[in-house]
């Protein structure tokens, strides 16, 4: 009784975890040319939910979204990453608090260039944080693996 007792608990936390999930990452590549290739990371995030934008107002106390890519001699990154999404600038009047922040669904965009011909991949971490009207998650971190072929 006692390891069923142990063996529910389990399951439980698992499914508040699942639950308390709101945000699908996938990432992907699109060949540019020989040496350019565009890595996508795109965010699908349920329905009541908003994951914040890169850059924020003066005002917010929301975390951004932010994105560190592993150092390598092979690749080098182009410029800053890319927001492609419907951004919302949302305004709290009783906290007088703003945020930037999207629905449904954004893709970040970091424009990488092979410096030679060897196969690679990008790699890094991202982290971001999202709300509900009712509450917010702690921010969380995922690692990311981007082969480059």
């Amino acid at each position: 009784m006692k390891f069923f007792l142990i063996l529910l608990s389990f399951l439980g936390i698992g499914a508040v975890s699942v639950a308390q999930n709101p945000v699908a990452w996938s990432f992907t590549t699109k060949k540019i040319n020989d040496k350019t290739y565009e890595v996508h990371m795109t965010a699908v995030i349920q329905g009541g939910w908003h994951l914040y934008a890169q850059h924020q107002p003066k005002d917010a106390i929301a975390q951004p979204t932010t994105f560190q890519f592993n150092k390598s001699p092979l690749v080098s990154l182009e410029g800053p990453v890319k927001e492609l999404g419907k951004m919302e600038k949302f305004h709290d009047k009783e906290l007088d608090v703003s945020a930037n922040q999207y629905s449904s669904k954004v893709v970040f965009v970091q424009v990488v260039k092979l410096k030679g011909k060897a196969r690679t991949a990008v790699t890094g971490k991202l982290e971001y944080q999202t709300c509900n009207d009712e509450k917010c998650l702690p921010p969380k971190t995922i690692p990311f693996t981007i082969a480059l072929n």
